[in-house]
């Protein structure tokens, strides 16, 4: 069963008073469970093609469907919501926020949406000990490495559960010890959950470990 399917996706920027097209009509379908990594060099467009199928931005031209809904055909309040509820986000950069603790970093998603207080933080600390951070969940960032920042970030892009997970360069502000315990932890998170996620890297042990590799060049993505 397909999950997303975008076709024909185009976006162009403005420099410099011209304009430069990033996408030049990406074609790209993921199937519900699986795990794709999109690898490819810098500047290719890789993070504008994340941010259209995560309705961070609009396309100039294009479709992208999400479990067969035209996410594009949704006015930005509807958007917003899908994005909200289906959708979780991991950057390269945790961006956790400095004056709450792993807990309350993860249940903040919950938080927002009105979810039961009591339901938000116990998800969030079920999340944090399947991540191996059961003992550091009374902890802010800054008490924490850089690799169980990271940790706190990917419990918090699942703690709604989302249908979709999104990761740009999960592991690209990590050593490589962090970087490949992230990688298995989440790889084994994705079986037990039932996953369905698209990774931008540059890392060939997250590659390795995805179902397929798709590569951009030029505004494009090909298969391997």
């Amino acid at each position: 069963m397909l999950l997303i399917q975008a076709s024909g996706l185009r976006k162009s920027y403005r420099s410099d008073e011209r304009s430069v097209e990033v996408l030049r009509g990406v074609d790209i379908s993921v199937e519900k469970g699986e795990m794709v990594a999109i690898v490819g060099a810098s500047g290719v467009g890789k993070s504008t093609l994340m941010h259209l199928l995560g309705t961070l931005d609009v396309p100039d031209a294009g479709t992208v469907l999400l479990g067969g809904q035209d996410v594009f055909a949704l006015d930005e309040d509807a958007r917003n919501r899908l994005r909200n509820e289906s959708i979780g986000f991991i950057f390269q950069f945790h961006h956790l926020l400095p004056e709450f603790t792993a807990s309350e970093n993860v249940a903040m998603p919950l938080l927002i949406a009105r979810r039961d207080e009591k339901d938000a933080f116990r998800r969030a600390d079920t999340l944090l000990l399947e991540l191996g951070l059961g003992e550091r969940t009374g902890h802010r960032p800054a008490q924490l490495s850089g690799g169980e920042q990271q940790r706190v970030a990917v419990a918090r892009a699942l703690v709604t559960a989302p249908g979709l997970v999104l990761a740009d360069e999960p592991t690209g502000n990590l050593d490589t010890k962090s970087s490949n315990e992230l990688v298995a932890l989440f790889r084994d998170l994705h079986a037990k959950r039932g996953l369905t996620s698209v990774i931008v890297t540059h890392s060939e042990a997250i590659a390795a470990v995805c179902d397929r590799t798709l590569y951009m060049e030029d505004g494009n993505v090909t298969s391997g």
